[in-house]
């Protein structure tokens, strides 16, 4: 291992130092808490800005001209298209015809429709990626090929760093279905509605230069407005931004597996039988196909008990739109749409609130939405004997996902994984996950087909269920029982001693890494 590197308190070797700056490791959950003050964008005048308040420009090259781009700078940019961006790739397209190199680029996640820049990666113009990689982008940084090392963080943990000043935004590029000269802009309208922009509210916030790119020009003013047209400084017209019926894509589909559709309904029996769901609950799931499955079978035994909700967290989708325009619930809290209904819902129903990772996740801030969640229903890759989580590498370890909001969940007052025993006749609980992304003392529940653990951390979990009918299970039991069926545990991944990407928590500090995938 040739760079600086320690243990930290999850026993984990991680690197102190990340692409030429100093690391923190992870020092427990609650224990890091920082100093200072917030970062903040230079100061400017309106004397510089056109008083018709116009701010167009003819393209993304001249915008990025104007912007001052440079070698070696960072760009931001935003997933809410999910698979169907269609405005990272002609951005670095147009930086490369500008001869910059070593660009850092920062998105809040990426999609396998951001294959090409790999080619961007392959010639120098981008140096590293700091955003969750998902599929091909992934893959190519767990190959070693990336000159500097991959960040992952949460959805919380980007806001954190950008509003902590560990990660200045030189250039902020904000997709946005709406908006009008002046820059203000929204994503619930236009032919390219993809619902909110909360993603890129901090880069609007903090990044020295902000360009809107949009395919929905109107008249000023636009309204809502998710991002100020006061942070902005330039606007640049496309023919297309994006296609929002890709956000539904990848893992945002109800599973059909009788398997998992079983593990949904256990779980949703977990939260009724423990007396959980009962009027006036939270609940978030996410946008995999399990938990869909969850949503739906609790809001059917929501309606049996006569019982709502005050408030559900979205990754929206139809499922809980339903559950708001049935009464099930009096409000959605929404920090992403995945799919069309939820757009139109979140457009037209002033109960389904917008939301940012800064009210949602963000954890050096006073207080967020996810500690307040009753039950928090959350996908993983792996888990071990001791409720430790991984969602961004495989059982091979390569690196094909991304941590979202799923640290940031963590935090809820019971936290349930409902996951498969087995992946393609691999065991899923392990002793030792690959990658560390989630400490066990965070995780309250593991559902699977064959039974579901508790965290024995929780004795008010296994009180409130005994003598229930649910199949509770040691989490051990369940275990040996798999890889008796399997043949054995799974074969550890062959890992090189190279640092790849580094897994940062919640607080901004190093809870794990991941290696060179040996070929």
């Amino acid at each position: 291992m040739t760079q600086p590197h320690t243990g930290n308190t999850a026993g984990r070797i991680v690197p102190t130092e990340i692409n030429g700056r100093p690391a923190v490791p992870f020092q427990g959950v609650g224990k890091y808490r920082p100093e200072g003050t917030k970062a903040a964008p230079p100061l400017r005048t309106c004397a510089d800005y056109p008083d018709s308040g116009s701010k167009i420009v003819a393209n993304l090259k001249t915008a990025l001209q104007n912007a001052g781009l440079r070698n070696g700078i960072t760009i931001s940019t935003h997933h809410h298209f999910r698979n169907g961006d269609k405005v990272a790739n002609p951005l670095f397209e147009a930086a490369a015809a500008l001869g910059v190199k070593d660009l850092r680029w920062f998105p809040s996640a990426s999609f396998p429709c951001h294959a090409p820049i790999i080619d961007h990666l392959e010639s120098g113009v981008i140096h590293h990626i700091e955003g969750s990689m998902n599929g091909p982008l992934g893959d190519y940084c767990s190959s070693g090929k990336m000159r500097g090392m991959g960040v992952l963080r949460s959805h919380g943990g980007r806001w954190q760093a950008i509003q902590d000043g560990e990660v200045h935004i030189d250039i902020a590029v904000i997709a946005a279905p709406t908006a009008d000269p002046f820059g203000n802009a929204n994503g619930v309208t236009g032919p390219s509605a993809c619902g909110l922009l909360g993603f890129a509210l901090a880069d609007s916030i903090y990044a020295d230069h902000v360009i809107v790119v949009t395919d929905n020009l109107i008249d000023f003013p636009c309204i809502p407005w998710q991002i100020q047209g006061n942070n902005v400084d330039q606007v640049v017209v496309m023919d297309s931004i994006g296609d929002p019926s890709k956000i539904v894509s990848g893992t945002t589909q109800l599973t059909k597996s009788p398997d998992r559709l079983l593990i949904a309904e256990l779980a949703a029996r977990f939260v009724r039988d423990a007396g959980i769901m009962q009027d006036g609950f939270s609940f978030q799931a996410g946008a995999g196909g399990t938990a869909l499955g969850f949503a739906i079978f609790l809001k059917e035994m929501m309606k049996d008990a006569g019982v709502s909700a005050r408030f559900i967290r979205g990754g929206s989708t139809k499922y809980l739109v339903e559950m708001l325009e049935q009464g099930l619930t009096d409000y959605i809290l929404d920090g992403q749409t995945f799919d069309l209904d939820g757009v139109r819902s979140m457009r037209d129903n002033p109960n389904h609130q917008d939301t940012s990772p800064f009210t949602s996740y963000n954890y050096h801030g006073k207080g967020n939405f996810a500690s307040m969640l009753d039950a928090t229903v959350l996908g993983a890759t792996e888990v071990d004997v001791d409720f430790n989580a991984n969602v961004v590498t495989h059982s091979d370890g390569r690196l094909l996902h991304g941590i979202g909001g799923w640290q940031n969940c963590l935090f809820g007052k019971c936290v349930i994984l409902p996951i498969p025993s087995v992946r393609d006749r691999i065991p899923v609980i392990v002793d030792r996950v690959t990658t560390l992304c989630g400490p066990g003392d965070l995780v309250d529940v593991i559902v699977t087909e064959r039974g579901i653990a508790i965290n024995p951390r929780r004795a008010d979990l296994l009180e409130a269920v005994k003598g229930s009918d649910l199949p509770i299970r040691p989490i051990q039991d369940i275990k040996a029982e798999v890889e008796l069926l399997c043949g054995g545990a799974p074969t550890p991944p062959s890992l090189g001693d190279k640092v790849v990407a580094a897994i940062k928590w919640v607080d901004g500090t190093v809870i794990d890494c991941v290696r060179q995938v040996k070929t």
